[in-house]
């Protein structure tokens, strides 16, 4: 015990300032708390006095005027929109009608091997029968146009001797007693210009006087009327004549 220090070591200090603070702060409250309640108290005991005052009576306000309410504007329904009814759907074709059924796919029969050979002796056959039918139309046509000409031909040569005739009808001084109306045939030979230089009677018309009285008118008309055209003229004419023709 005697080795022991009187010295109280540094961590007995510190736990006696902690106590000395505590106590100090305990006080200090139970001091407020003692004034705060005296004070409470005294405040309670103040009087507090009234004044009653009587209150006069005011004018009574006017009624105020009742004003009647805006009436009230009650919009019609707005009319309901009618939607116009959706078109009706078209028909799918290709459902509708049933998908014909495809036809099975044609099927060319070969074609025959050609011949070339046969193929030229056709073409000259189609050829030679192409220039026969042209031959033959030319031909027709020609001898249309022959027997138009000659129908002209022989227009023109019987207008002729018709001038002829009339000719020799103003110069025949006929001989009396003639039975019917005989015809008698001359071989007439003339020039170009017409002139008579010969007369023969070929056919006899069964009187000698008629027969001399043509020759005689024949020679006596000369010249001759002239051909419209001179391809007409022919130094050989051969005359039939009956006194009596006009």
């Amino acid at each position: 015990m005697g080795n022991e220090s009187p010295i109280l070591p540094p961590a007995n200090k510190a736990g006696q300032r902690a106590s000395i603070a505590l106590a100090i702060a305990v006080h200090l409250l139970l001091a407020g708390f003692l004034f705060y309640g005296v004070r409470w108290q005294t405040k309670a005991t103040d009087v507090v006095e009234v004044e009653l005052v009587r209150a006069t009576a005011e004018p009574a306000a006017p009624p105020p005027v009742a004003v009647p309410p805006a009436p009230t504007v009650v919009e019609p329904p707005p009319a309901p929109k009618v939607e116009p009814a959706p078109p009706p759907p078209k028909p799918d074709i290709a459902i509708k009608d049933k998908e014909k059924p495809k036809p099975p796919p044609k099927v060319e029969p070969p074609r025959p091997r050609v011949d070339p050979f046969q193929e030229q002796l056709k073409r000259e056959a189609e050829q030679l029968t192409q220039r026969k039918q042209a031959d033959s139309a030319a031909q027709e046509l020609s001898q249309m146009k022959a027997a138009q000409a000659a129908a002209s031909r022989n227009k023109a040569i019987a207008d002729y001797l018709g001038r002829i005739r009339g000719k020799i009808r103003g110069n025949i001084v006929l001989p009396p007693e003639i039975k019917g109306n005989p015809e008698a045939l001359f071989d007439i030979t003339q020039l170009p210009s017409g002139e008579v230089i010969a007369v023969r009677l070929k056919r006899s018309s069964g009187n000698a006087a008629l027969d001399t009285a043509i020759e005689r008118a024949i020679l006596k008309s000369s010249p001759l009327p002239q051909p419209p055209q001179a391809e007409l003229f022919s130094r050989l004419i051969e005359l039939r004549y009956r006194p009596l023709d006009d």
